[in-house]
């Protein structure tokens, strides 16, 4: 598709430039409320490091199955922008909620809500942004797109810093009115994809006949065994933040950390896509997982929190060399009729492996509770070091031919 005649230019279009924007204050939205919610739900609620795994599990495994039907059905459809905003309002809605909670099952079913809107968002938001970017700065494009999004992220702890230090001496109430003012970033995104975002109807030669794998070339297939042994060994980053508690930092410091993480990430996010354009998916690919590796081994040996914060900016760079590229090489792989469904069972994939990754590290982290938790962190060491065996023996970069 062409998005204002820039593609030949070889330029960001105006549609991944909204969804950029889009994306921003969702996260950020959404981060003024997740790097308090492992603390909040441990301290404040009672629930320990298992339960904490279940709902993690439960909420992204939910999300992912979710982002390959809506993909696929984005694909029928031929249309995406009416899936988007159904996600993003769903998401956006949510969030005052985590506020009332006071039981730890009511804080399941509210992420829950929350992921069921990523997962009807994401995949078509993904093509989307594919059909409208020039495959040459596809990296470049998604890149961009996770730099933005990061950027919410950074905004979005900021903001819950300095409101948990304002109203350190409020208490649990500091919790509740931090989850209750994310959902104001949350109505700006819906309003930016109501006015702002604007969608041409994709062109693709035939009707989608049925959600399968038989149209996708081998590489993709190999791709997405890889994402699955990588992501058993990626439990939720919410484990990274209870490390981080386990190790003495103080609740209202959290944010902070987690901000840290984010400036990183968006930092490195647009070179880190770049950098695929132009060395290949796999390499880029191959130095994010081993750097995963050294990070959760890290994390299992440490024990000062001086370690935590230079291993979560280490996090961020591995967030911003690979989640770009990740997205880049699947659209490279995908038919053109069928970007939708590739996304969509892609990011199934990964959740449905990230659902058991956070009940394995949650109940693994539990049990050894006496040694402390790096056996758990060992473990994701060691699935990230797998992946990157399978990724170089059996993926090779796809030679891209289609324009967008």
């Amino acid at each position: 598709m062409n998005d204002g005649g820039a593609m030949g230019q070889a330029r960001l279009s105006r549609t991944v430039k909204v969804l950029g924007l889009v994306s921003l204050f969702t996260d950020a939205s959404s981060e003024m409320i997740y790097p308090l919610l492992p603390v909040f739900l441990t301290s404040v609620l009672g629930a320990g490091a298992a339960f904490l795994g279940v709902i993690e599990g439960i909420a992204e495994g939910t999300a992912s199955i979710l982002k390959g039907f809506s993909g696929y059905i984005s694909d029928r459809l031929e249309k995406r922008k009416a899936l988007i905003l159904a996600g993003y309002g769903l998401s956006a809605f949510a969030k005052p909620f985590f506020a009332a909670a006071d039981a730890v099952w009511q804080v399941l079913a509210i992420r829950f809500v929350d992921r069921v809107g990523k997962g009807i968002r994401t995949a078509p938001r993904d093509a989307l942004i594919s059909e409208t970017t020039d495959p040459s700065i596809r990296g470049k494009a998604y890149g961009f797109h996770r730099a933005m999004d990061t950027l919410g992220a950074v905004i979005g702890p900021a903001i819950a810093f300095l409101m948990m230090w304002l109203l350190r001496d409020q208490g649990d109430s500091a919790y509740r009115w931090v989850f209750f003012a994310a959902f104001l970033p949350g109505l700006i995104a819906v309003g930016l994809i109501v006015f702002a975002l604007r969608e041409k109807k994709f062109e693709a030669e035939a009707r989608l006949p049925k959600l399968s794998l038989a149209g996708f070339p081998r590489g993709y297939k190999m791709l997405l065994v890889v994402v699955a042994v990588f992501t058993l060994g990626n439990s939720s980053d919410a484990f990274l933040l209870l490390r981080a508690q386990d190790l003495g930092m103080q609740p209202y410091l959290i944010p902070l950390l987690w901000m840290v993480f984010n400036v990183v990430y968006s930092a490195v996010s647009t070179p880190g896509g770049m950098l695929s354009d132009r060395i290949g998916r796999k390499k880029t690919l191959l130095i994010g997982f081993v750097l995963y590796g050294l990070i959760y081994l890290g994390f299992g040996l440490a024990d000062s929190l001086v370690y935590t914060w230079l291993l979560i900016a280490a996090y961020g760079v591995f967030y911003g060399l690979t989640q770009g590229c990740l997205s880049a090489y699947v659209a490279d792989f995908a038919p053109p009729e069928m970007k939708g469904t590739a996304f969509g069972v892609y990011h199934m994939t990964d959740g449905i492996s990230k659902f058991f990754a956070s009940i394995i590290f949650g109940v693994i982290w539990q049990s050894s509770a006496a040694r402390g938790p790096g056996l758990a962190f060992f473990f994701g060491a060691v699935m990230a070091l797998a992946a990157a065996l399978l990724l170089w023996r059996f993926c090779e970069d796809c030679v891209v031919t289609d324009r967008a």
